[in-house]
């Protein structure tokens, strides 16, 4: 079942996203090579729980850590650890928060230190992806024209779509009804609607699409070794716009710095 929210809820959905995107923020603040992904997740749970959240993903289906962590061929879910993250590494992170009864939920894929051309594209048209994505994600349009928009704009750089993790939907729960993959046919699937809130969340491969989960159980890689990105934001979808509840304006007044 897909539950909309009402304003009231949309409003406090805006304020728990919020936290997101401020967490991501500090992380932003330390994110260079020499750092750990351990040292990440405890600055995280640190901010989180100071500005009245909780963490989403700690406890998750047992999961043990507030943020996911995937370096490079990484796709998502990657454990945080005491591992020396080297310079030309992309970094995406993954957060949630639970907030006056309302999930939130972000990724973003950071560049440490000075990264290829190869990778700098990846990010570059991974996160335009998304921003087209949201643009499609208009009352009336489709499940399907958010994954064909995403598909169509990435496979023209000749990246893949990974097929088997998928966006969702958000509120109460920190995966909802519908699914939104990444993939899909225009004009098929359900129909948004005015209280719909959405995580999209883009996962490209420059190589191929195949993953793999890791012996960890958690870690999803690229079959191949590619490197992947990973971008994501929760929207709420209005009668005559789409709202970002999780805008990466904060996290770009950092790296601009």
């Amino acid at each position: 079942m897909i539950y909309l929210k009402t304003h009231k809820e949309i409003d406090l959905m805006r304020e728990s996203s919020l936290l997101v995107a401020r967490t991501h923020a500090e992380l932003a603040k330390v994110i260079k090579p020499g750092i750990n992904s351990l040292s990440l997740d405890k600055l995280a749970e640190e901010f989180i729980r100071d500005n009245g959240g909780i963490p989403a993903f700690k406890g998750y289906n047992n999961f043990p850590y507030t943020l996911c962590v995937s370096a490079d061929s990484e796709v998502v879910h990657g454990l945080p650890s005491e591992k020396v993250i080297r310079e030309g590494t992309i970094l995406s992170v993954d957060c949630g928060v639970l907030m006056n009864g309302f999930y939130g939920d972000s990724a973003f894929t950071y560049p440490v230190g000075d990264i290829s051309n190869e990778k700098v594209q990846l990010l570059d048209v991974t996160r335009e992806a998304l921003d087209r994505a949201v643009l499609s994600a208009t009352c009336g349009n489709t499940i399907g024209d958010i994954g064909y928009t995403i598909q169509r704009f990435t496979e023209d750089f000749g990246y893949s779509v990974v097929k088997e993790l998928v966006g969702h939907g958000i509120g109460q729960q920190l995966h909802e009804a519908p699914e939104v993959p990444n993939y899909g046919i225009k004009g098929k699937g359900t129909v948004l609607e005015e209280g719909m809130v959405l995580a999209i969340e883009p996962m490209i491969n420059i190589g191929s699409a195949g993953v793999l989960q890791k012996k960890d159980g958690w870690t999803i890689v690229t079959q191949d070794g590619s490197p992947s990105a990973h971008f994501e934001y929760t929207v709420a979808i209005k009668k005559d716009v789409t709202e970002i509840l999780s805008p990466f304006n904060l996290i770009e007044n950092v790296l601009k710095k």
